[in-house]
C-alpha cells in the first residue's frame, strides 16, 4: 500500500532520558555538501564540484515562547544531546486510513547563541537558542534514514556510508 506523509502532530525534546522543553519549535540543522571549484583544460570553463561524503557547519535552532528554565540549561556552555521525538500523521492512500510513524531526530550540539527575546505586553517572548551541530541522525517509524557523525567521518545516507572509502584511503 501506498503511504503518505500528512503532518507532524507533536514532538517531545529529550536530554538525558527526560523531556526537557514543553512548547518549542525546532529548525532541523541542513545537511550541506562544501564545493570546490575546478577548471582546467580539456573543461569549458569552472565547474562546481560537492566534495565526496564531506558535510559542512550545521546549526539548529529552537523556538522558546519564553526564558525557560531548560532555555537556560541549554545555554551552558557544553555538549548537550538532544532526542526529539515526533509524532507523524500519514495515510494510507487506498484505503483513506490514517495512522501515525513514529520518527526522532538526534543531535550531539553546542550553544552558539542564547537570545532571550523581546519583553512587551500580551506577548512571547520568542526566546531563540542556535546550536552547532556535530553528529545528527533521523529515523523513521524506526529505519536509520542519515547519520552525520562529523568527529568520526560518517556520512550514511539510507544505509551506505560514504565516507568508509575515504576513511579506507587514510588508513582507518
Amino acid at each position: 500500500m501506498s503511504q503518505q506523509p500528512a503532518v507532524y502532530i507533536n514532538l517531545e525534546i529529550y536530554e538525558d532520558g527526560r523531556n526537557l522543553l514543553g512548547v518549542a519549535k525546532v529548525q532541523l540543522p541542513s545537511i550541506t555538501y562544501p564545493c570546490v571549484t575546478i577548471s582546467g583544460a580539456g573543461m569549458m570553463g569552472n565547474m562546481e564540484v560537492p566534495l565526496y561524503g564531506m558535510v559542512d557547519n550545521m546549526t539548529m535552532s529552537i523556538d522558546f515562547l519564553t526564558t525557560t528554565e531548560e532555555a537556560v540549561r541549554l545555554a551552558a556552555p557544553t555538549k548537550h544531546q538532544l532526542d526529539m521525538r515526533v509524532a507523524e500523521e500519514f495515510w494510507e492512500v487506498e484505503t483513506a486510513e490514517v495512522d501515525i510513524w513514529a520518527d526522532k531526530f538526534v543531535v550531539i550540539c553546542r550553544p552558539k547563541e542564547i537570545a532571550p527575546g523581546t519583553v512587551a505586553p500580551m506577548a512571547t517572548a520568542d526566546t531563540k537558542g542556535t546550536f552547532a551541530v556535530y553528529y545528527y541522525a533521523a529515523y523513521k517509524n524506526g529505519k536509520q534514514l542519515w547519520e552525520i557523525d562529523k568527529r568520526n567521518m560518517k556520512c550514511v545516507i539510507n544505509g551506505v556510508d560514504h565516507m568508509a572509502p575515504v576513511r579506507k584511503a587514510l588508513g582507518k
